[in-house]
């Protein structure tokens, strides 16, 4: 594989906006992509923003806040990422979307390039074999928020290649992050644990065992999690939640993995948590 030196960040939502921050950080050259030009301002705004708060906290300095920053390169062309030795999407939670982009990005940087995925679920070796270079076909599961999150899922797929792995685990201690090994399975660890404790959370709330804020209060003072499940979900995205259930539900074969009803309900009414305003709890408009 190529030295890597320039990183195509797909997608300037939270998770892609993060990652831009820490390659950059890193002192990566850093080409942010989103079809959206609206999306690629938020999130550069966003970049900047966390660049100030580390450079407050005194975890950078203001020139090497200015060094990273300057890495950045916005584009809503495709074709501009045409350099990048690696390409990391961060796009919706749907296969059909990434399929598309792993498509897209196959025709258009070099042969030797890895293409990495942020997915928090979907099969690798699914979104691999849109490809014609499955071997160089890789997860990168970050946590949100990006730059303070240390965790890296690094997920195989089945036809991932041990340098491709090699590359992508050294990449992550570069940018400062802990990778984990984990072989490809619907929701790989994080999601897999994380998701049905969630969804069963929700459950409790639907037949009424106890109020969002009882469920969380007894995870938070009795299980010393810094916030409850539904606090959390509401952070992620209930659309998301929903998503990776049934990416859960389909990849393992089993009904336990459905979304609850009250889940698929909110999702349906558009209460999506933080982002909307409004989900197991309300959020003042930003």
């Amino acid at each position: 594989m190529t030295e890597t030196k320039t990183i195509a960040i797909l997608g300037a939502g939270t998770m892609g906006n993060g990652i831009a921050h820490v390659c950059a950080r890193s002192g990566f050259n850093v080409l942010l992509y989103d079809i959206n030009q609206t999306a690629l301002y938020r999130g550069l705004d966003t970049i900047r923003t966390n660049f100030a708060r580390e450079v407050a906290k005194q975890k950078l300095t203001q020139q090497q806040s200015d060094d990273a920053r300057s890495r950045i390169a916005l584009t809503t062309k495709l074709d501009d990422l045409a350099p990048a030795s690696l390409a990391i999407e961060a796009a919706t939670e749907r296969f059909e979307i990434k399929s598309a982009v792993f498509r897209d990005l196959d025709r258009i940087l070099a042969p030797e390039a890895i293409l990495a995925t942020n997915t928090s679920s979907i099969s690798i070796t699914k979104i691999a074999a849109q490809t014609k270079r499955p071997e160089q076909v890789i997860g990168m599961h970050f946590f949100n928020p990006v730059p303070v999150m240390k965790l890296v899922e690094v997920i195989r797929g089945l036809q991932t290649s041990a340098a491709t792995f090699d590359t992508v685990f050294s990449l992550a201690q570069e940018l400062d992050k802990t990778p984990v090994d984990v072989n490809d399975a619907a929701g790989f660890i994080s999601n897999r644990v994380l998701m049905p404790m969630i969804n069963e959370a929700i459950y409790a709330v639907m037949e009424g065992v106890a109020t969002p804020e009882a469920v969380d209060q007894v995870f938070v003072l009795g299980m010393a999690h810094p916030m409850g499940p539904l606090t959390l979900a509401d952070f992620i995205g209930l659309d998301v939640c929903a998503d990776i259930m049934r990416v859960l539900a389909e990849g393992l074969g089993s009904p336990k993995y459905n979304p609850c009803p009250l889940l698929v309900r909110m999702v349906d009414a558009g209460w999506l948590g933080r982002k909307s305003g409004r989900g197991f709890y309300t959020y003042p408009a930003k």
